[in-house]
């Protein structure tokens, strides 16, 4: 099967991807959903976890909602108020402001703080939609896609993010809306919610960011990075991404 390519790297083809879930899958256990949460729920909570752990913006976004109880009462709140109701998620200031901006313009194009029209749009039209919003990006427009819609998409956060670049499945130095942009696509469909769960989790206990767990790592065969473990290891001097990626 031939794969494109940009620049020096070899796209993975769909077999490829579909070994690298399956492994994954094999080694994690059940792929489990994460419950569905109201499209402006989803959205908020996406906001509040840029750039903070899973813990500090679950706890932004409880106690956001145990201050104020609906949307419109954060809309219209004074900006200081919601900034401390979110601090223990950082950088509290910025995130307010965000917040209270897109719930602005939620409403001034809606007449009230509800999404749930976008449900019968297509994807690329909801997508849109998401990315006009103030500071909604691909990853936070794809968060809401794929967990509160139901969609096939596939949000690049940190983790993704860098087990993509560590793969080779990706330019070097790639941003994440580029990853994005090359690699979503590419992710067979009925997988990308997968997927994408399966690779935070590895991120996260194996291919960490620090001193990756390569000697436990069950996509070492199909990792560049891997056999060096360290940033300098070039993705054209490894035989095994040569030959994964003709999958």
């Amino acid at each position: 099967m031939k794969s494109a390519t940009e620049g020096a790297v070899t796209m993975p083809g769909p077999q490829l991807i579909r070994a690298v879930q399956g492994r994954l899958r094999a080694e994690q256990g059940e792929f489990v959903p994460k419950p569905a949460l109201p499209i402006i729920d989803e959205l908020v909570g996406t906001v509040l976890s840029q750039h903070t752990s899973d813990v500090n913006s679950g706890r932004a976004f409880a106690q956001l909602k145990a201050r104020f109880p609906s949307w419109e009462q954060v809309a219209h709140a004074p900006a200081g108020e919601v900034e401390q109701a979110i601090r223990c998620g950082g950088i509290a200031r910025q995130k307010a402001r965000r917040i209270q901006q897109i719930l602005d313009a939620i409403a001034g194009r809606e007449g009230s703080l509800d999404l749930g029209r976008l449900q019968d749009l297509d994807d690329a039209a909801a997508e849109s939609y998401l990315t006009s919003l103030p500071g909604v990006g691909p990853k936070t427009a794809a968060c809401v896609l794929v967990f509160s819609m139901g969609r096939a998409a596939f949000p690049i956060d940190t983790h993704v993010h860098r087990i993509a670049g560590r793969l080779g499945w990706v330019p070097a130095g790639a941003s994440a809306d580029k990853t994005y942009r090359l690699l979503a696509p590419r992710v067979p469909a009925d997988i990308r919610y997968d997927l994408h769960l399966a690779l935070i989790t590895h991120g996260r206990t194996v291919c960490l960011a620090q001193r990756p767990r390569c000697q436990h790592c069950v996509l070492l065969d199909l990792c560049p990075y891997g056999p060096d473990a360290g940033p300098s290891a070039s993705p054209a001097a490894s035989p095994a991404a040569s030959a994964a990626a003709d999958l």
